[in-house]
């Protein structure tokens, strides 16, 4: 089942680069969501708040919902989710960030080359210093 012709898995990868222009409502948000999650402890929840009032990208991942990607898709069912934030140094005009370059197996400039790895073995979207997020979906 590891080939193309049978596999019924596919990764789709997304990859943004947001601006945010207002940490307050983004902190906001983020602390609002964590004070009505039922399913965090009160053990939890301290250090869910810290972390998200102390960084905006913390928070960014807070609120991200891959779930929400895919939801309505019909056919298609989330069978594991991974997300990352962090803080970087962007220049549309840079070549580092021109995503339509296809002639250049590494597309970010950073060792990638699309199989989800680099030469570390650990997968990109989790590697270096990211605030990440894994999630399996049982449903």
């Amino acid at each position: 089942m590891s080939t193309p012709e049978t596999s019924r898995f596919v990764r789709l990868r997304v990859d943004l680069v947001l601006e945010v222009d207002d940490v307050d409502a983004v902190t906001g948000a983020a602390l609002a969501r964590i004070a009505d999650d039922g399913d965090l402890s009160a053990e939890e929840r301290a250090p869910a708040r810290d972390a998200v009032a102390g960084d905006t990208a913390e928070a960014l991942a807070y609120l991200v919902n891959p779930f929400g990607l895919v939801g309505d898709v019909p056919g298609v069912e989330l069978q594991q989710a991974s997300w990352s934030s962090e803080r970087i140094d962007y220049d549309p005009d840079s070549p580092e960030w021109d995503l339509d370059d296809d002639g250049d197996d590494e597309v970010y400039g950073d060792g990638f080359d699309g199989d989800g790895f680099d030469d570390d073995g650990f997968d990109d979207a989790s590697d270096g210093d990211t605030d990440d997020v894994s999630v399996k979906s049982d449903r």
